[in-house]
């Protein structure tokens, strides 16, 4: 692990190439897995103030879920969540014209109906964070359904530190961000004079 302040960096982060390729995988992170988005309080809170802007942009099926259980659950793991349609994908989805799944909130997020961008565990992705009693650990998820974005990520030489930067800057500030590039860059200089000696 990697310290970075006080946040623990897999090593991963740093190493990893990724980058999105949505018209590969079709949004599939929004509708696998076995549970929905994790969600904070604050941000269940958030999602209490916003629906309204939000509702025009979601699907019926979406919708009648949420009429059901809420704008979030509880998971089985008992942390806070996103609800899912038949077990499947997040009540906020909807598809693109080119039959993507994309996110709802984000849509309305970027057409200025509100200000929040979406979840902070959708944005971070694929880093999933952990608090410790004196740190905060992230680490790299690794999914089989997000193959297509690691091809991507070595086309485009994007680690996952920097494919995640608007979500890190979000999350933990700019200065915080720029010291974890400052030191993944010595570490990548470090580990590459390694591999010459």
């Amino acid at each position: 692990m990697i310290v970075v302040g006080n946040k623990l960096l897999s090593e991963d982060i740093f190493e990893v190439q990724f980058s999105c390729d949505i018209s590969a995988c079709q949004g599939a992170c929004c509708v696998e897995g076995s549970g929905g988005a994790p969600l904070t309080e604050e941000e269940c809170a958030i999602l209490d103030d916003i629906f309204e802007d939000v509702k025009p942009f979601l699907r019926e099926e979406g919708l009648d879920v949420i009429k059901e259980k809420g704008l979030f659950v509880m998971g089985s793991d008992g942390t806070l969540e996103t609800p899912l349609i038949e077990g499947r994908a997040c009540v906020y989805t909807t598809i693109s014209p080119k039959g993507n799944l994309q996110c709802g909130i984000e849509q309305a997020y970027n057409e200025g109906k509100i200000s929040w961008k979406k979840p902070i565990s959708c944005h971070l992705y694929p880093i999933r964070v952990k608090e410790l009693i004196d740190f905060t650990a992230l680490n790299y998820h690794k999914w089989e359904i997000c193959d297509s974005a690691l091809s991507c990520g070595i086309a485009r030489k994007t680690s996952i530190l920097e494919f995640c930067k608007d979500a890190l800057v979000r999350q933990f500030g700019t200065e915080w961000y720029e010291e974890a590039l400052a030191t993944m860059k010595v570490w990548t200089e470090e580990k590459n004079n390694e591999g010459k000696s």
